[in-house]
């Protein structure tokens, strides 16, 4: 790789990757040590093509669930199964094609969120809120141009609710980028960031978390004729942020879960 070679973005890779380096060793232990992730699925990441592959996920954090993706990807695609031990080993040659959506003034409140959004951030304009108030605008055609152009180079990591609070309806625009684009539709689900961490996802808020990564296998999209309806509703499903899953959870399998827990945590 030569030294000022670029990204389509302009990025220039050889700081990007260490952009990451760093940046992947500096939050290790956020993820394995303060607090353990649990991963499921690692073997769907090295089976997915280079390029064309939209991961979709519910959203807890603006930071740290970008973060814990980086790590498992990487690590999955190093051979690791389910884990991410050996930091050193998975990220010194990162994946250097992974871009993710973030909000634009998001990424541009501090130093920290400008140098992260070098490592792949895809800024967009929402559509729907601004400066903490409820607005209504189009979309800039920029912004739909450069999730084409992520996704023709790489993986595009997108949380289709726009926001970090769960339960909120998906976003139409991430089905019609899936229906125009016809990309791998990846779902995600995570869980136990929102105790860890604080809403940024830069401070620790809380140790002893068990966190969870569950990576499921690819949607089933008949892109030229499902409807926009449908892929939503697929997508609720899919990341269990459906109306469905509010419904009251019986307290023996509230305590199954516990027990599973605890078990997970004696595993790592």
């Amino acid at each position: 790789m030569g030294l000022f070679k670029r990204n389509p973005f302009g990025h220039i890779l050889f700081l990007k990757k260490w952009l990451i380096r760093i940046f992947g060793i500096l939050t290790h232990r956020r993820y394995r040590g303060f607090n353990e992730l649990y991963i499921d699925g690692s073997e769907i990441i090295r089976a997915l093509p280079d390029k064309n592959v939209l991961f979709i996920s519910n959203h807890q954090t603006y930071f740290a669930d970008v973060v814990a993706m980086f790590h498992v990807f990487n690590a999955s695609l190093k051979g690791r199964e389910d884990n991410i031990k050996n930091i050193i080993g998975y990220i010194w040659n990162p994946k250097l094609n992974i871009y993710y959506v973030a909000a634009r003034e998001t990424m541009k409140e501090g130093l920290l969120p400008r140098i992260l959004a070098y490592a792949g951030a895809i800024t967009v304009e929402r559509t729907w809120r601004a400066k903490g108030r409820d607005v209504q605008r189009e979309v800039n055609p920029n912004d739909t141009e450069n999730i084409k152009i992520a996704l023709e180079d790489g993986w595009v990591i997108t949380f289709p609710q726009g926001t970090t609070k769960p339960f909120k309806p998906i976003r139409k625009g991430t089905a019609h980028i899936i229906k125009q684009h016809k990309p791998v539709v990846v779902p995600i689900v995570i869980d136990g960031f929102r105790r860890s961490f604080d809403k940024k996802g830069l401070m620790l808020k809380k140790k002893g978390i068990l966190q969870s990564f569950i990576i499921k296998e690819p949607l089933e999209i008949d892109y030229d004729n499902e409807s926009v309806e449908s892929i939503i509703e697929k997508i609720e499903f899919a990341i269990e942020q459906h109306p469905s899953f509010l419904k009251v959870i019986p307290a023996e399998v509230i305590e199954e879960h516990k027990e599973l827990d605890q078990q997970r945590k004696w595993q790592y």
